[in-house]
């Protein structure tokens, strides 16, 4: 994923993609090993399906302040899901052209858990008097890049941590995590033969040691059955919290999507296939499993 033009969207998709490839080791691993093999001529190749963040659902934060920004840049708010177990609320958003990745952002409903976890999240964000995103200027695509890198509360204590973490894994990823970008996922369809099914690519991803989250299965498909998703495993990595002591937590990962083509479209010619012709959007069974990329359950197995 990488956009050539200096657009605001551009240097802020740019920006997001470079501090999260630092991060994350497995999408250095993938991609150097698909260029190894000659699937890819470089990065550029590999087509980004959506890329996706974590919010709080609290005054001034959630996903009605974090939209402004791509909604700024051309995005259109799309359906919307509820997952009750977790309890979240998310939308999805379309790019303004398909040069671009679609949105997921999701938020917590911080309402819906106990009082004490309520209150450390509270402890932190309601020092956030305003919606941060209003006091930016969206036409300068770098000081947005900058906004979602920014800090936006302290630093938890790790107990505060832990705790949120035997509650929601959700909030305790975010509560350190912030506005980090969450997982980006390559569109495996658009890939040459041999890797442009989920069963291939997994095959290969599991050959070069890259674990995948088996929950809900290794592939998760829709109703349906024209999407199909995998992802990888957070890695671990040290984290140091506000008492000065350090734990290993959930980073983010790498998700991977195939969609396939709708009946209506069944007779187009495999080489004039083109976005519209495929599934859009999400399934909320399907993401409901991908959240757990970063859970205790998935990193521990």
């Amino acid at each position: 994923m990488h956009f050539d033009e200096q657009k605001p969207l551009d240097i802020v998709l740019n920006d997001l993609f470079d501090h999260y490839r630092d991060h994350v080791v497995d999408v250095s691993k993938i991609t150097n090993s698909l260029l190894e093999k000659n699937v890819i001529a470089s990065q550029a190749d590999i087509v980004n399906d959506h890329i996706a963040f974590r919010t709080l659902g609290v005054p001034h934060l959630g996903i009605q302040s974090f939209e402004k920004i791509f909604l700024e840049y051309g995005y259109t708010r799309k359906d919307y899901y509820y997952f009750e177990g977790k309890k979240l609320n998310a939308y999805w958003y379309a790019p303004p052209s398909t040069d671009y990745p679609r949105i997921f952002v999701s938020e917590l409903v911080v309402s819906a858990l106990s009082e004490e976890a309520q209150a450390i999240v509270h402890r932190y964000t309601d020092k956030i008097t305003s919606d941060p995103v209003d006091a930016l200027n969206l036409k300068d695509g770098q000081q947005a890049a900058n906004f979602l890198q920014k800090p936006l509360w302290e630093l938890p204590t790790s107990v505060e941590y832990q705790r949120l973490l035997e509650e929601s894994e959700y909030a305790a990823w975010v509560i350190f995590n912030r506005y980090y970008l969450n997982h980006y996922t390559i569109s495996i369809h658009e890939l040459p033969d041999g890797y442009n099914t989920i069963e291939e690519f997994n095959a290969f991803l599991e050959g070069i040691g890259i674990a995948l989250n088996t929950s809900g299965g290794k592939i998760k498909t829709s109703g349906d059955g024209l999407l199909r998703q995998s992802s990888t495993v957070s890695a671990l990595y040290d984290a140091t919290f506000s008492d000065g002591k350090t734990l290993k937590i959930a980073g983010s990962y790498v998700e991977f999507a195939e969609r396939g083509v709708l009946p209506a479209f069944a007779d187009v010619p495999r080489e004039e296939l083109r976005a519209k012709h495929r599934r859009d959007g999400f399934e909320t069974d399907n993401a409901d499993k991908i959240f757990e990329s970063t859970y205790t359950s998935q990193i521990g197995k």
